[in-house]
């Protein structure tokens, strides 16, 4: 079986231009590549079998750093099931073990993981020159009614009670319960 892995980074974005085609199933994630605690990897790695091929569009849609592309690949690999990255035509299979494909994969995921820290570095100097002019840089905006929050515990609520009915986590109505009684 042919199946597909595709990912973006955000909710706000879309997975159309990882046109993977001849596939029976796709895993979808919208979750950021730095980490592998993504719920569709996970299902993927749990669904794919023996004989398997899973096609993703490019290296960075696996995995943001080295160490994570390798471990996914030898996951995968270890059960019987072969990689293959659309954009850079590679591929990877327990039973085909090339050095050169290898090479060409720690070459292209280290550039992937490179290219993540430079992201991350132009952000926080962003940041850091949005502080400096003054207040520019405030973070993201909240995602919790403070106001709500407020009410409700005045009126007897406990936090998990809040946290449940606003569908937030109940160290974040902790947190805003002290900062007013503070």
């Amino acid at each position: 079986m042919r199946v597909a892995y595709t990912r973006v980074s955000s909710a706000e974005q879309n997975t159309d231009r990882q046109d993977i085609t001849d596939v029976e199933r796709t895993f979808e994630d919208k979750a950021s590549g730095a980490t592998t605690d993504r719920p569709q990897l996970k299902e993927m790695i749990a669904f794919v079998r023996e004989g398997d091929v899973v096609a993703v569009w490019s290296i960075d849609r696996l995995a943001r750093s080295l160490k994570d592309l390798q471990d996914l690949i030898a996951q995968l690999n270890g059960k019987g099931v072969t990689v293959e990255f659309v954009t850079e035509r590679l591929v990877f299979s327990a039973a085909a073990d090339d050095p050169f494909v290898r090479l060409q994969l720690h070459l292209m995921g280290a550039i992937a993981e490179f290219e993540r820290a430079l992201i991350r570095k132009r952000q926080r100097e962003g940041i850091v020159k949005a502080k400096q002019k003054g207040g520019v840089y405030k973070g993201r905006k909240p995602t919790i009614d403070r106001g709500e929050v407020a009410r409700r515990h005045a009126a007897g609520e406990t936090p998990t009670q809040i946290a449940r009915d606003m569908q937030v986590s109940r160290p974040s109505v902790y947190r805003i319960v002290a900062e007013l009684a503070a």
